[in-house]
């Protein structure tokens, strides 16, 4: 049976693309938090490594200051970035993603991605290999 809901307005369809287009950025944002958390982690264990070398050297002095002075220092107050990063996850970017998911929901039955395929449907070539239609925006 075909849906028989209207088809949101251009201005509804335009407002929420920018809501989703601002999502995506939280989701990239986010990748770069768990790129810094990675690379913190790795440099965090290249010291471990670096205050191996120095001992072995003959620095035990510099080897225990690097040792006991960054070698597990915290990154933000009380914080480790496992810690930033769940904090980010379960505060500012689980409310981004909920509150987008019920607009969405509410405003374009779930199609997440109408503004593009509406640009889409213009920008195509009908009938041309390659520029098929496809499946609607999920909803």
């Amino acid at each position: 049976m075909p849906d028989s809901s209207p088809e949101p307005d251009e201005a509804t369809v335009d407002a929420v693309g920018k809501l989703v287009f601002a999502l995506e950025t939280v989701e990239q944002a986010r990748g770069h938090l768990y790129a810094f958390h990675h690379l913190t982690g790795t440099a965090d264990f290249a010291l471990g490594d670096a205050v191996e070398g120095l001992r072995k050297a003959g620095h035990a002095e510099w080897a225990e200051r690097i040792e006991t002075e960054l070698v597990g220092l915290n990154v933000l107050p009380d914080r480790w970035t496992f810690q930033v990063v769940e904090e980010y996850d379960d505060g500012y970017y689980q409310a981004c993603r909920d509150l987008t998911r019920d607009v969405v929901d509410d405003l374009t039955d779930g199609r997440r991605h109408l503004h593009e395929e509406r640009i889409k449907r213009r920008r195509r070539t009908e009938g041309r290999p390659g520029h098929e239609m496809g499946r609607p925006s999920s909803g």
